[in-house]
């Protein structure tokens, strides 16, 4: 494009000098020679090559621009066109069956979930568990005669077809049924703690871990030792919650297949409870989940904070209620006769006149405190002083205590309900 430009700049000058001798008054009249008409050969050639040079710049700009129009629409077509790996997807949703974290939730995963009741909300579960990991440290050492060690993993709230289906095959899964509940719980134990359990039960050597056979189904004998074993945990379960609410857990079936050990809705929400067994070398986990429908009839005694806890009553001070309330004083009124009269013959009453009443002598008065009527009496005097004898007992009122904390709580859970 620079030397272009140069031989424009020159052939501009030519023109000038050109014109300013046509302009010049002619002297004489001088015959074109032989080099006038090489310099307009000359001045021509150098005018098409200009031409063609300008055209040739043209074309290589307009090549660049074209190339890049079709570099930016290849890569619209190719973000366009793209489609999502199943890492990308899972990173989207925050979930994956894989990978399942019941601690850490994303994506649209932890949105779903955000409406699931917690157990922080529940306080005594955790005690209750705590309980539960030391009475199974003692029964298992007993059951094993060997150094067991039991630990509560974490606690925490799934949706119950999340659960099903992240339990690693081969498992046994035990459905049982809290009687007083009147539902049901699941309880599954992995593969590994399941031949560590046969192994030591059978006198396996110490030192050498449980070989683990893949790939078949399990025996009468390991069936049989592994129900053995639930039945111990579920019986340290109901010692665990006996302080709370007594219950009785039996074992309903055994299963492998998590699709047969369905006891509630895939979407109900449920708590589940891993621990940990360990035997020295060997071990494996246990894990116990129960719906919250299952738990819904002692929620009340979850919601305390501590072992005991009176929601809103607190002994000394009822102590102390009771006590000033006994010391207090009231008016007792000795209603001999009630009768309603019109407000006509009211108005007509005079000095002088008798109000008939229509009782007998020994008729019995009522004793009233305000408009309570409290018990009967007969009328008397002791010396000077007119009296009543109690004839019958104290009335007991008709609202019971536990009527009046029932009513309380039906109030305190109309207030609480937005």
């Amino acid at each position: 494009m620079s030397n272009n430009q140069i031989d424009q700049d020159a052939l501009a000058a030519e023109w000038g000098l050109a014109l300013d001798s046509d302009d010049a008054p002619p002297k004489e009249q001088v015959k074109p020679s032989a080099d006038a008409a090489t310099g307009d050969e000359d001045l021509a050639s150098q005018w098409a090559d200009a031409v063609e040079g300008a055209a040739e710049g043209d074309d290589d700009v307009a090549s660049q621009w074209a190339a890049m129009v079709d570099e930016n629409q290849a890569q619209a077509a190719k973000g366009a066109d793209r489609i999502l790996n199943q890492e990308e997807i899972d990173s989207l949703l925050g979930f994956n069956l894989s990978e399942l974290s019941f601690n850490d939730n994303s994506g649209i995963r932890a949105i779903i979930d955000s409406a699931m009741v917690s157990y922080e909300r529940l306080p005594m579960l955790e005690i209750v568990f705590d309980r539960l990991v030391r009475l199974l440290t003692t029964s298992l050492r007993n059951f094993t005669s060997d150094n067991v060690e039991v630990s509560l993993d974490r606690i925490t709230s799934v949706r119950f077809g999340d659960y099903l289906n992240s339990i690693p095959l081969p498992a046994i899964l035990a459905v049982f049924k809290a009687e007083e509940w009147d539902n049901f719980g699941l309880f599954t134990i992995n593969s590994s703690l399941i031949y560590s359990i046969i192994d030591v039960l059978l006198g396996g050597r110490r030192g050498h871990a449980a070989v683990r056979v893949e790939g078949r189904p399990y025996t009468t004998i390991e069936t049989g030792l592994v129900k053995r074993l639930i039945e111990l945990i579920l019986a340290d379960a109901e010692l665990a919650f006996k302080p709370l609410s007594p219950v009785k857990f039996n074992i309903d079936r055994l299963e492998t297949n998590p699709r047969f050990a369905a006891i509630t809705r895939p979407a109900n929400a449920a708590i589940l409870v891993r621990l940990r067994i360990d035997m020295e070398d060997r071990g494996g986990h246990a894990e116990l989940l129960l719906p919250y429908a299952t738990i819904e009839p002692i929620r009340g005694v979850l919601l305390q904070m501590f072992m005991g806890e009176k929601f809103g009553r607190d002994q000394i001070w009822e102590g102390h209620l009771a006590t000033e309330i006994g010391h207090a004083e009231i008016s007792v009124d000795a209603v001999l006769y009630e009768a309603r009269l019109p407000l006509r013959q009211m108005m007509q009453l005079e000095v002088g006149d008798t109000l008939s009443l229509d009782i007998r002598p020994d008729s019995l008065v009522t004793v009233r405190c305000g408009d309570v009527a409290l018990t009967e009496g007969r009328m008397g005097r002791v010396g000077d002083k007119v009296s009543v004898r109690i004839a019958k007992p104290l009335r007991k009122p008709k609202t019971t205590l536990a009527m009046f904390e029932n009513a309380d709580e039906t109030r305190n859970r109309v207030e609480a309900t937005p």
